[in-house]
């Protein structure tokens, strides 16, 4: 899925994809590959596909790339 990272004054701050990416022991993370080539690594999902850790951790992935917080991620699916 495309998606887009703002900030909170609406600066578009990297565009990218997510992307699940699958561990040796067959778990499942929620990574963003920015379109400069940077991948941040967000959490584990949940075995019952519930993404809400993975999705704070890669937020928390979000504050440590670019020092803020109250960003936005907007997804576009085509």
């Amino acid at each position: 899925m495309r998606c887009v990272i703002s900030s909170r004054a609406g600066q578009v701050l990297a565009q990218g994809t997510l992307i699940l990416h699958k561990a040796d022991d067959g778990e499942l993370r929620l990574d963003l590959q920015t379109d400069g080539g940077r991948l941040l690594q967000g959490g584990i999902i949940d075995p019952d596909g519930d993404m809400t850790s993975a999705s704070e951790a890669l937020f928390r992935q979000f504050f440590e790339a670019w020092g803020m917080s109250d960003l936005t991620l907007t997804v576009k699916i085509r």
